[in-house]
């Protein structure tokens, strides 16, 4: 089976009601990225930080997958998958998608602040006093600014072997994510979906200018015809 690498962000988790972090100001709901996504504001005031991320943990219970996560799903039927996304929500997952590399962590995972490796399932609020097993404090498994992205070497070795890439909900602005696409073969057809995309049509690209849920399951249509 051919293989197909999709890259999601924020915009196919949008529409669920998942709330994007970043305003148009630059400010994450309100907060100075600095405050909130960093590992000096979690050493400066680690209780506020807990408290942001718990908002997240809790509004994201009550969303749902929504058409666009449950159509990539499809794919699996007739072509190797695997998604690469941004966003730190588990709807991929919740959808049934079989293989799911998060590169900027999992808001439902927790992790320890001793080691690294050590992390655990979390769906309740995460608190100061909250210890890994060596009697650390657990932190959320996300990657703060400043921090290296660990997934992105698995991310690079999945983009050079497929076939077709499909990029869904991003700007493609943000680095390191933003280099992944230069990996993957010079030959391999780009399906690109985004209500305002940033790109143009071309050669090898193929441009779906429209909001997540109805552009993928355009392509889907397409792909499984």
């Amino acid at each position: 089976m051919k293989h197909i690498s999709i890259l999601t962000g924020a915009g196919i988790s949008a529409e669920s009601g998942v709330k994007t972090f970043r305003d148009h100001d630059g400010l994450w709901e309100g907060h100075d990225v600095m405050q909130v996504a960093t590992p000096q504001a979690f050493e400066k005031n680690p209780g506020f930080v807990l408290d942001f991320y718990n908002i997240r943990r809790q509004q994201l219970l009550t969303v749902q997958p929504n058409l666009a996560h449950q159509r990539l799903v499809d794919l699996e039927t007739q072509f190797n998958v695997d998604i690469i996304t941004q966003n730190v929500d588990d709807l991929h997952e919740r959808a049934g998608s079989s293989r799911v590399t998060h590169l900027h962590g999992e808001l439902m995972k927790v992790r320890s602040t001793f080691d690294q490796d050590l992390i655990y399932d979390w769906k309740d609020d995460l608190n100061l006093g909250d210890f890994c097993e060596h009697h650390y404090q657990l932190r959320p498994h996300v990657v703060w600014f400043g921090e290296a992205v660990p997934m992105i070497e698995k991310a690079i070795d999945i983009l050079k072997q497929t076939d077709v890439l499909i990029i869904i909900g991003t700007s493609m602005q943000v680095y390191p994510a933003a280099g992944l696409i230069d990996f993957a073969p010079s030959s391999t057809p780009i399906y690109f979906i985004d209500p305002n995309p940033n790109i143009s049509d071309s050669t090898g690209v193929h441009l779906y200018a429209e909001k997540a849920t109805t552009g993928v399951d355009k392509l889907v249509r397409k792909l499984l015809a």
